[in-house]
């Protein structure tokens, strides 16, 4: 729900809420708003009020600070160790990206460029890396979603197809700048879209 932007940055959460939401239990819920709001996800406001913390410039950077610094070096990382058989799933997740866009459906974008990126990380073997950036993704999906409304999906990044050509190619440092690349544009629309 937090990572695909179905609640949205400002928007207050409440126990019950989730519960309805997800169909769990009052405890397992209570337990994952504890983890996310120590992720950074969710803030806690006082009076057990919960949101969904909007993202200001600084908040903006510091992610994406961290985003660059570890997101690249997976993909490196990802294209030394991927097989043929991981880099054609791939462009299959890849194609769902493109569908998305090409229809115009942010939700199904949103799903299928998260895959797609956590795929990628997770060929590069580091697994300590990827508890970070799945963090870091937490922190910035509900804005990813405002930036996806206000944009469409026409002019959402998407260097995938380069990503995959660089694995293709056994290139890792070009696998690195496209990842680089998808990043900037990224965080290029969200400062837009934010006004940050």
């Amino acid at each position: 729900m937090i990572l695909f932007g179905k609640v949205l940055p400002g928007q207050p959460v409440t126990i019950l809420g989730l519960k309805d939401a997800v169909g769990a239990g009052v405890t397992p819920v209570r337990e994952a708003i504890r983890r996310l709001t120590a992720e950074g996800a969710l803030e806690a406001l006082g009076n057990r009020r919960i949101c969904v913390p909007e993202l200001t410039a600084q908040r903006v950077d510091e992610i994406y600070f961290a985003r660059f610094a570890i997101e690249p070096k997976m993909a490196e990382l990802a294209a030394t160790r991927a097989s043929d058989a991981d880099i054609a799933s791939l462009e299959a997740l890849d194609e769902n990206v493109d569908k998305a866009i090409e229809t115009g459906n942010i939700e199904a974008y949103l799903e299928s460029n998260f895959r797609f990126h956590f795929a990628l990380y997770d060929m590069a073997g580091t697994p300590i890396l990827r508890k970070i950036a799945t963090s870091l993704w937490l922190q910035f999906g509900p804005s990813h979603r405002v930036v996806s409304g206000r944009f469409g999906t026409s002019n959402l990044p998407d260097m995938h197809s380069e990503t995959i050509a660089s694995m293709r190619r056994r290139d890792a440092e070009a696998t690195a700048s496209a990842i680089e690349g998808d990043l900037q544009q990224g965080l290029d629309l969200m400062r837009q879209a934010l006004g940050v």
